[in-house]
């Protein structure tokens, strides 16, 4: 059949599975978005208020449901401002399309009206980007996106269309997606794998956002019970192992738990899964887990080597390779190690009081009180990001939506949106800072018009508190700039936006103002009015070890 660009853009999401997408419409996409129009009863079409909440809205559905997001921009601005959320998804390898229009095919290259070269600029963060100069290359190139997003370590892909390639004609069929081609794993890696960990004293697994992209969490629990292995998660691992069980040890690294720090140096095995020694969990690289053997599992074989030299890598789906572990390693009985793990981790609790004040610590109680394990937790970047990563109790995986690797503040409200999206018969928090909240408060708008019964928790500080508890221990209390002074009202703000309002001030206010909120059953942004001194501890100093860990600041 003869259909335009525009349609086929169409026919090609519907069968790519896509019944929901994000954007902003614009000049040079007004072809799609005529089509959309057409498309409206098997395509949601969700508008926000900027295009860089879209793009954060496509990675937060793509994190929360498993599923490819996808974005649309127009022309110029419309796509440089997808720039933050498109480099957000690359560093936390989210599957992700972002579709962008641009000027005709006779313009390009002549600095037309809202003309950029977004291919040009994405190339470093996108796995893949592509420009359709060529309508009968639309479908293959479209196609060909989808699956690069999703293959092997996902990511973002971009496809950049002209505006004349939306309005020709072109024979269109259907086809049957393609499935990512699985990696070839190694048995002699396997035979060697299974050895270390069985002859292992003292092993443990650090786990991290790969176990989740690879929908291994399964796999993990069983590994992990059979050779009786503690388990430690980065940032985004947190959800991939259960936090009520026996043998998490909780988060690994610079905002980590003392048991796990101390784990981490002690252990003569270490067990990475999907995890790429970021410099905010390996610290100094060279002294990391530096009396154990490790092993790297990993897709990207790019990762190997990279910031940590190992002993030994596989290569492949991290379900797989754990799948092979499991039933190959030997049952096994670590009992005091895994007891002296939970030892260390009792002999310091961080727990910072304020007298008749909320705390982060009192507010996430509650939320453990009232979140469900399938309800999902998004945070901004920040204090609040750690105090989430360390207090809340995650069980299951695709529950916990925060940027990572680029540490995007302004990214949640986005983010939550698509989460919500994605999930509509789950309850969705974000959990926001004051300075990450005012970066992208516009999307409340979207909130408000959609009634996503979000509930915003703001962590009202009334200060950039990392920035300025960095300041505290790095820079002698010279506090440059990071106490702003706002007199924003977050409780008039949100009334205006058209969203319940609410605010926390006492400690004894937070049990029922968060019901009422989750009562709501509608759009709440709550303000919660903490210590600027309250700060993110433990804290382990940029590249030092656990000998190093601060637990107390003035």
């Amino acid at each position: 059949m003869k259909l335009n660009g525009s349609d086929i853009i169409c026919e090609v999401l519907l069968e790519q599975g896509v019944d929901t997408v994000f954007g902003y419409p614009g000049g040079s996409v007004l072809n799609i978005y005529d089509a959309l129009y057409k498309y409206s009863d098997r395509i949601t079409h969700i508008l926000t208020a900027h295009e860089q909440g879209a793009s954060h809205a496509a990675d937060g559905y793509a994190r929360s449901t498993g599923k490819t997001g996808v974005v649309i921009a127009t022309s110029g601005p419309g796509a440089t401002n997808l720039v933050t959320g498109i480099a957000t998804a690359m560093m936390d390898s989210i599957p992700m399309v972002a579709i962008t229009g641009n000027v005709g095919t006779p313009a390009l290259g002549k600095d037309s009206f809202q003309e950029v070269d977004i291919t040009g600029i994405t190339m470093p963060i996108t796995k893949h980007n592509f420009l359709v100069r060529d309508i009968n290359t639309l479908a293959p190139i479209l196609r060909k996106a989808f699956l690069i997003a999703r293959s092997g370590r996902p990511g973002p892909v971009l496809v950049d269309v002209p505006k004349d390639i939306t309005a020709t004609f072109a024979e269109f069929e259907n086809e049957t997606p393609k499935k990512p081609v699985k990696t070839e794993i190694s048995s002699d890696e396997i035979a060697k794998a299974v050895k270390l960990i069985n002859q292992a004293q003292r092993p443990m697994i650090y786990a991290g956002g790969g176990v989740i992209a690879a929908n291994a969490s399964d796999k993990l629990l069983e590994l992990a019970e059979k050779a009786d292995m503690p388990v430690s998660c980065s940032l985004m691992g947190l959800g991939s192992f259960p936090c009520d069980h026996r043998l998490y040890c909780g988060l690994i690294g610079m905002h980590g738990g003392y048991g796990s720090a101390m784990a981490t140096g002690n252990c003569d095995l270490m067990l990475v899964v999907g995890a790429r020694f970021s410099d905010r969990v390996a610290g100094d690289a060279k002294a990391f887990a530096h009396n154990a053997k490790i092993i790297h599992i990993d897709i990207d074989a790019a990762e190997f080597d990279k910031n940590v030299l190992v002993d030994l890598t596989i290569r492949g789906d991290a379900g797989q390779v754990l799948s092979k572990l499991v039933k190959k390693v030997a049952e096994s009985k670590h009992t005091e190690w895994v007891d002296q793990i939970h030892a260390w981790d009792s002999e310091i609790h961080c727990s910072q009081q304020d007298g008749d004040n909320a705390t982060p610590e009192a507010i996430f109680a509650q939320l453990n009180k009232l979140m469900g394990p399938d309800d999902i937790l998004c945070t901004d970047v920040g204090q609040h990001q750690m105090w989430a990563g360390q207090m809340y109790h995650f069980r299951k995986p695709r529950t916990f939506v925060s940027s990572g690797g680029l540490g995007t503040m302004g990214y949640g409200m986005g983010a939550s949106i698509g989460s919500q999206v994605g999930n509509p018969d789950k309850r969705v928090v974000l959990i926001s800072g004051d300075g990450s909240f005012h970066m992208n408060l516009n999307e409340l708008t979207t909130l408000a018009s959609y009634d996503l019964p979000i509930v915003v928790l703001v962590m009202n500080n009334q200060v950039l508190g990392m920035v300025r508890q960095w300041q505290k221990l790095f820079y002698g209390n010279r506090f440059s700039h990071t106490d702003p002074c706002r007199k924003t009202d977050f409780v008039k703000l949100a009334e205006a936006f058209g969203v319940t309002g609410m605010r926390i001030e006492k400690a004894d206010e937070i049990e029922s103002v968060l019901q009422a909120a989750f009562d709501k059953h509608g759009p709440v942004v709550v303000d919660c009015r903490i210590s600027k001194d309250i700060n993110a501890l433990p804290m382990i100093p940029p590249g030092a070890g656990a000998d190093k860990i601060i637990t107390e600041m003035n």
